[in-house]
Order: C-alpha cells, then structure tokens, then sequence
C-alpha cells in the first residue's frame, strides 16, 4: 500500500462532503429537504434552457471532432491495437453509463408520458399523440444528446492520459492548457471535488432507486416481506460484489462482469421480442425513431414560455423531465468519461466518440423500445393495467407486474433480478475505480491502488442505506442535480482545453513533418550532388588516362 500516491486534500474532502450531505439529511431531514427542493425550482426554473442548449451544443461539437483532423488521433502509439475488443469495451462503456436505471425507467418511463404527454399535448383529446409520444420521449432522453454528454469528458481526459502521457486521471489535470498552474492550487481542487459530489450523489440515487426494484423481483420470487432489512441485505450484497469486482481490476473482473451483463441483456430482449408482441414492437419503435428524426430539434429545446400568459398552461414538463435528465446525465459525465477515457486505449477519437454515441443510443433503443413497448402493449389492449398499479402501488411492483406477463414468468423474474444486480454491479465497480483514480496523484500501471478502490466501493453504499432509512431518495436525487450546475461552465472549459491542446499538437506534429521532408529532401539532393561529382571525377580521370595513352 503505497499512500504517498493519495491525494490526500482531494480524497478527504470528498468523504468530508459525503457527510455534510448525509448528516443534515439525518439530523434536520425535512428542513433539507425543503432548502433543496427550492434551490431546484429555482435553478430549473431560472435556468432550464442552459442544461437544453448545453445538450445540443455538446453533441453538435462531438459530431465535429469525430470528422476533423483531431479525430484521427489515436489514444495511444500508432502502431498500438485497442485494449479490448468492439464487444467488450461497448459492454463495459453501456454498463458503467446506465446501469440498472435502463431497466426501471426502459420498462415504466413510457407511463408517465402516457398520464402527463409533452408538448402540450392534452390525453383526454389526443389519444393518438399521447400514445405515440409515450413510446418515444424515453428513447430521445436517453439517446445520443445523452451518449454525447458522457463522450465530452472522455476525449480530453483520454487525451492527456495516452496522447501526452500524463499519470493523472483528473478533471483538474484535464484543464491544464488553460488554468496552467492553477490546476495544482485550491480552483483545481474545487473542480475535481465538484465531480466526485456529483458522483456521489447520482451514484447514490441509482444504488437507491435500483434496491426496491430487486427487492420487488425477490419478494415476488420467494414470498418474503419487502421489508428495510431485506432492502438493506440486498444492498450490501451488491455493494459485495462491486467491491469485489472492482479490488480485482478492470481486466479480471469489471470486463468480465460486463461480459456477462451484455450477454445476459440480450437474451432478456431477445425472449422478450420474440415472445412478445413482435410486430407492434416493430412498429412502434420504428415509429418512434421517425418521430425523434423529425422532431429532434423541437424536442431538444422545447421550453414553455408561453406558460405564464392567460390562455396557456403550464405543465412544468421540460422541467421534470428533459432538464432534470439533462442535468442527471451532467453529474454522471465526468465519471462515465472518466471510464471510457480509461477503457479506449488503443482507439482513435473518432472511434470513442462515433463509438460512444451509436453504441449506446443503440442500446438504449433496444430496452426502451423492445421492454417499454411490451408494456405499453399490455396496456392499450387491456390486458394488463400497468398505470393503475404504478398509480396504486409504485414502480418497482409495477416492472415486476410487466415481467410476470411473459411465458415463464418467475424464470423470466429471475433472469431480470440478476440482470438488475449485475448492471447495478458494473456500474458501481466502474465508479469506485475512478473514484479511486481521482484521489490519487498519480495512477501506476493504468490502476489505483486496491485498498482505495475497495474503501470507495463501500463508501457508495453510504448514502443510499442512509436515505433509504429516511425516505429522502428524491432529496438526493435533487440536490445533486443542482451542485451539478457548474459542470455545465465545467464542460465548456474541457472541450476549449482540449482544442487547445490537440490543435496545438496537431499544428506541432505538421510543422515537424514539413521540417522533415525539407530535411529529408535537402539530404536528397546532397547525395545526388555527390553522385554526380563522383560520376563527373570518374568521367574526367577517364579522359585524363585517355589523354595521357594517346599522348604515347
């Protein structure tokens, strides 16, 4: 155990904030609960359109950086092949950005737009709309604006980490060409702090989120009582498993772990596809991916600004849903860049970024439109209720509800308790592994040091065995959204650092060539001058020997 490599301010302000958040929340919980929620309204409210426009910024810029110079660079030597394969590093890079939330919000998502449409749409008059929109606005939330926000910090952090060799997986460290020495003082701590809050608390809220759901899949699967004990075994059983994943490292066990995830998630969809309703599975998400196509720009910056004038009503949609999603997939960047920036070595960046994008919008697609679909089937043809037992009795027993719909029910049941465990498992192996990689100054060999990695792994569980007890789920969930305000600034200063640095490299690496080829090419024409003076001596002696036998 090397601890000269540990960051020491930066680690022990991180678990500082972890109880400064933990410890309100226990002693004064509706007082906190009160301040966040009004310091939410406020920030959504006030600045909604900002988490909109950064989205699209974010990908559009992506999408420019994957086809210019900059992205022919390769993370790595130039000769180097990728580390791990196409299969396994999608694997790895889906599970660590989603995790078990594609399973909760890809089944269920569908019925909260089915009761509350977007766009104004009024679902006593529009039933059409209503249906549609319901099957589509999930797929949009979790499509390629959100693969590209995750993306944004991978390509700098990849970057500095392959290209420039720095031992430092940092926010901080990323921001370098601009701040200079700054990076190394109090601002640089702050920035990366920033981040492991952010972590932190979107972490958090999916550990607690994703419980309940597998507490549901056991409950219905053996008949015991959903109770706080069994919620709160279940929870340190996960947390075993991606403590344990995470201390044996990225090669034997979070690769391995993400290996089973992807083939345990395909099967799932498969059955499901071809069990179920398979041709209005079809249709509908064809429908819905024409819908997107068509409307992604509207969809990307709807606001309601109209709202407040007599004859227009507010449903605080953009609100509660694209820019609460936008600023939750704001919190997970850094971290999710984090992992792939330290999973695509080998690669170029138009490989990570194309990559990234399709890839995971592409999976994304699939549960939302193979999962939710099946619920929403159940639904108009009646044959099963899902918004009444969401209503009635929550979405945990709900999802458990749509699942037991399909031949083998329990089997079915258990296949996805497992897929919920695993995708809750790699997601947060992945994250204690770079939580670890950012509390440290320097990160040997590609990985940090075990007793770190295993001292995060257990400290995620603390805030969701916390707020379960508490019931202050959503006051996380809130809270961390709005610390993740400044990342929005955050980000636009990682993709100037990294123009910067790249395109200084760039114009670096071409002036180096120009003044290689004049060398090469002075080189050449020296030795042609030579050969042409050693032919002109040889020519002149011959004629000299000539001379000279005549002369005879």
């Amino acid at each position: 155990m090397n601890r000269k490599l540990i960051d020491w301010p930066t680690f022990i302000a991180a678990f500082i904030i972890l109880l400064g958040v933990v410890v309100p929340l226990v002693i004064f919980p509706e007082a906190g609960t009160e301040f966040v929620n009004k310091l939410n309204t406020f920030v959504s409210g006030n600045f909604g359109f900002l988490y909109l426009l950064m989205g699209l910024g974010v990908f559009f810029f992506l999408i420019f950086v994957a086809f210019s110079q900059n992205g022919h660079v390769k993370l790595g030597e130039k000769d180097e092949k990728p580390e791990f394969g196409t299969a396994s590093w999608a694997g790895m890079l889906f599970s660590a950005g989603i995790g078990s939330s594609i399973l909760y919000w890809g089944t269920i998502e569908w019925a909260y737009y089915y009761q509350g449409p977007p766009l104004g749409i009024d679902p006593s008059k529009q039933q059409l709309e209503t249906i549609q929109w319901a099957s589509t606005y999930g797929i949009f939330h979790w499509g390629p604006i959100a693969w590209a926000m995750y993306c944004l910090p991978a390509v700098p952090m990849a970057y500095f980490f392959y290209v420039r060799k720095k031992p430092i997986i940092k926010v901080s460290e990323t921001l370098r060409p601009l701040l200079g020495g700054v990076s190394d003082t109090f601002i640089g701590k702050v920035v990366d702090v920033l981040f492991i809050f952010g972590l932190l608390g979107g972490a958090g809220t999916t550990l607690a989120l994703g419980t309940p759901l597998i507490t549901s899949g056991i409950t219905d699967l053996t008949g015991l009582e959903d109770t706080m004990v069994l919620r709160t075994a279940i929870l340190l059983g996960v947390t075993a498993i991606f403590a344990l994943s995470a201390y044996m490292g990225l090669n034997e066990g979070i690769k391995r772990l993400s290996d089973f995830n992807l083939i345990l998630a395909v099967f799932l969809l498969i059955f499901i596809f071809v069990t179920g309703p398979t041709l209005f599975i079809s249709e509908a998400t064809t429908n819905s991916i024409g819908l997107i196509l068509d409307n992604f720009f509207h969809m990307s910056t709807w606001t309601e600004p109209f709202a407040n004038f007599e004859g227009f009503k507010e449903t605080g949609f953009p609100e509660s849903w694209t820019v609460f999603y936008w600023a939750w997939w704001l919190v997970y960047a850094p971290f999710v860049g984090l992992f792939i920036a330290r999973i695509s070595r080998g690669r170029t960046i138009r490989q990570v970024i194309v990559g990234t994008i399709v890839y995971g919008s592409l999976g994304c697609l699939l549960f939302f439109g193979i999962m939710g679909n099946f619920g929403l089937y159940l639904q108009l043809t009646g044959a099963y209720d899902v918004v009444s037992v969401l209503n009635d009795q929550g979405a945990p027993i709900a999802i458990i509800s749509i699942i037991n719909q399909l031949p083998f029910a329990k089997f079915m049941v258990l296949i996805f308790v497992v897929l919920s465990v695993v995708f809750l498992a790699t997601t947060f192996d992945s994250s204690s592994y770079i939580l670890a990689s950012v509390t440290q100054k320097e990160v040997e060999d590609g990985e940090p040091e075990r007793w770190n990695r295993l001292f995060w792994a257990f400290t995620l569980c603390i805030l969701p065995l916390t707020l379960m007890f508490l019931g202050g789920l959503g006051t996380l969930q809130t809270a961390s959204i709005v610390g993740g305000f400044p990342l929005i600034f955050i980000f636009f200063l990682l993709a100037w650092s990294f123009m910067r640095a790249s395109n200084g490299d760039l114009k670096a690496d071409d002036k180096y060539r120009r003044k290689t080829i004049v060398l090469d090419y002075k080189k050449i024409r020296e030795k042609i001058r030579q050969r042409r003076m050693k032919k002109k001596g040889t020519r002149e002696q011959y004629n000299d020997e000539t001379n000279d036998e005549k002369n005879e």
